[in-house]
């Protein structure tokens, strides 16, 4: 074989894969990632990075197009979320041992998550939805919710956002 590198060209039959990889995209990252830790033998790495790659695949057939990088972001963004539910439910029960693989493999997870916003940011943007919606009181926690989460893109968690926002309704 000529090439081992096959992130996006063609199949070993001669036909194009089903999606093409962008270069830069940040599913060619993960790929290059995965190469980089199976060299390394870096086992948590390489089976977080696979289930993520496995979790875009799974989003990408259920959108029948390529992810963008935004629908990357969400997808690594939902796994982020279920590694610190599960880091909550193995510590509750005890299993220091899981919680802390799960916390290495939150981690790598977070390095294709853009930097999150600051606690400052997100009461400005809190303030600034509740004076676009005209939010009186706790009834109009949703509307603020739509607002502020849409402006914020994944870069900040919905239960703290929450949380800001009962506390100034």
């Amino acid at each position: 074989m000529a090439s081992e590198d096959r992130s996006g060209d063609d199949s070993p039959s001669g036909e194009p894969s089903r999606y093409q990889v962008p270069a830069g995209s940040l599913k060619a990252r993960l790929a290059q990632d995965m190469r980089t830790a199976l060299k390394a033998g870096e086992k948590v790495r390489l089976s977080t990075l696979r289930l993520l790659s496995a979790a875009v695949t799974n989003r990408e057939v259920e959108l029948g197009h390529p992810v963008t990088d935004d629908e990357f972001v969400g997808v690594a963004n939902r796994e982020v979320k279920r590694r610190r539910e599960a880091i909550e439910a193995y510590t509750a029960g005890g299993r220091a041992d899981r919680a802390a693989t799960e916390r290495e493999e939150q981690h790598v997870l977070e390095a294709y998550l853009p930097a999150g916003l600051s606690e400052l940011e997100v009461d400005a943007l809190i303030e600034e939805a509740v004076a676009a919606t005209g939010a009186a009181g706790p009834g109009d926690v949703g509307k603020v919710m739509g607002v502020v989460m849409a402006k914020a893109k994944g870069r900040v968690d919905g239960k703290l956002v929450q949380a800001r926002v009962r506390l100034g309704a």
